[in-house]
């Protein structure tokens, strides 16, 4: 079905659209509010541990400080440095890495001030008291800015919360496409509202895009975002916004309140590889190269491998439960070895514990018209190969910790793409072969995303962005978020 198809008469109730601009900042300040209190109480928690611990119930001792006033004065400051660094800011908060960032160096920012001033000053605030309350207060704002996020998820995800309201500027195969993007992730807060389309496109009666309310041309964008109560105007590709245009958009939309975003054309690419630099008036944008070896590629095999023996060596007992309940639950044998494809097409044995009966290959002809996804996988819900124990396993993941082994043998990782079959290799195309650049691992963001309740699609498509954007820092959050993910149990069958 083409774009322009889709341009349908709107209802008078879908064209008849209800300021929300007000009530989104409205929502917004109260999500700060919420921050700024717990904030206040993680430090003052904080101040109390690290004087207990340092201190005792004892009044400190030839000391001279009076830490009476310094308990407030450090809360004022901690507050402020946190609201200096931006920590509070709606372009950060609700969505992404760079409020924990901020966080944590805001935090490490006020405790090298402190100590450099009570250095120079020859203030005698105890380093045993302050190294404790920033070590627990860092730890608990990270975790209290994790928990409102999710909270704030969780409501963003059934259509409540704080959330920006935008109006989609752009041709109506790019609107599509960026509409189509900011509802995959709901929880990222970008609620669209309504459009505006080339003049040509518009029909005398009221329009919609899919769902979305056409509310006008290029001619009125801001008239058009006051009018549906848009507090973010997101422009996408159109031949007719030219770079004047959009300059004189952005001078329009001064002081209005209303943030203007460009949405560009390159898409699933991470921040840290793109870097703007201003050429002759141009926001020209620079796209690294994705690192496929080097130094940091070392060390994340070093961090696999001695991640793996530790795990391995703490959940040998758990090993040998789950070993002993297969074994007594259904004849076979207790793990099950599969050959899949791993970096550069070499081919590896994957080993797990075995999760259904011995002769389940052989049924899977007879399976294959009940097929639950689309794509190149084979899943069912309610699979009848599975076994008793099989079930409880692959809810709780604990068929995978096998696993470890291949990561330990440098056949695996511990982040990455879903290892594939070599049948599933033998029909991939151009694109989705780059999966194989990398080794695949135990867990990735197809784990945290929703495991077999993704389409092929978009399971591919986040193997890829791991592929193109891997990092470190993206590998413990996504260990983190494996945890929940497990928990949770979503998509686990």
């Amino acid at each position: 079905m083409s774009a322009a198809t889709l341009l349908t008469p709107a209802t008078s109730a879908e064209s008849d659209a209800r300021p929300a601009g007000l009530v989104a900042r409205a929502d917004e300040r109260s999500y700060v509010r919420v921050l700024v209190v717990l904030d206040t109480t993680i430090i003052i928690i904080a101040l109390l541990i690290g004087y207990v611990t340092r201190f005792g119930d004892d009044e400190p001792t030839g000391s001279e400080v009076p830490y009476v006033l310094v308990a407030p004065g450090l809360v004022l400051a901690w507050l402020i440095s946190l609201k200096a660094l931006g920590c509070y800011n709606d372009r950060v908060i609700g969505y992404g890495a760079d409020e924990y960032r901020r966080v944590s160096t805001a935090s490490l920012r006020l405790a090298g001030a402190i100590a450099i001033v009570g250095y120079i000053a020859d203030v005698g605030v105890s380093r045993g008291f302050l190294g404790l309350t920033f070590a627990v207060g860092i730890v608990g704002l990270e975790m209290a800015r994790f928990a409102a996020r999710k909270r704030l998820h969780r409501a963003r995800s059934v259509g409540a919360g704080w959330s920006r309201k935008v109006l989609v500027v752009g041709d109506t195969a790019h609107v599509l496409e960026l509409v189509h993007t900011l509802r995959r992730e709901p929880y990222a807060g970008y609620q669209v509202v309504g459009a505006c389309i080339p003049d040509a496109l518009l029909a005398p009666v009221a329009q919609r895009l899919g769902d979305v309310p056409v509310v006008g041309s290029f001619r009125g964008i801001p008239e058009a975002a006051t009018a549906i109560g848009a507090d973010t105007v997101a422009v996408t590709a159109s031949g007719e916004l030219t770079a004047t245009r959009l300059r004189r958009l952005g001078w329009q939309l001064e002081g209005t309140g209303i943030d203007l975003v460009v949405a560009p054309a390159l898409t699933d690419v991470a921040g840290p590889r793109i870097h703007t630099r201003p050429v002759a008036g141009l926001p020209l944008i620079h796209v690294e190269a994705p690192e496929f070896r080097g130094s940091r590629k070392l060390v994340k095999g070093l961090v696999d491998r001695s991640a793996s023996s530790l795990a391995l060596a703490l959940l040998l007992p758990l090993i040998a439960f789950v070993a002993l309940a297969i074994k007594l639950d259904s004849r076979g044998p207790v793990l099950f070895r599969q050959v899949r494809v791993g970096r550069g097409g070499q081919e590896f044995d994957v080993f797990k514990f075995r999760t259904m009966v011995v002769n389940a290959d052989a049924m899977l002809a007879e399976l294959t018209a009940r097929n639950e996804t689309d794509g190149l996988m084979f899943k069912m819900r309610q699979d009848p190969r599975v076994t008793r124990v099989g079930r409880l396993l692959r809810k709780w993941s604990l068929d995978e910790l096998p696993q470890l082994v291949n990561v330990l043998l440098g056949q695996m990782s511990l982040v990455g793409p879903r290892p594939p079959l070599p049948s599933e290799v033998a029909r991939y195309d151009g694109d989705v072969a780059r999966r194989l650049l990398v080794k695949p691992g135990m867990t990735g963001l197809w784990q945290v995303s929703g495991r077999s309740d993704l389409s092929w699609e978009d399971g591919i498509r986040l193997d890829l962005y791991y592929v193109e954007n891997w990092s470190l820092a993206a590998d413990l959050t996504i260990l983190w978020k494996t945890f929940g993910a497990v928990l949770n149990g979503r998509g686990a069958y």
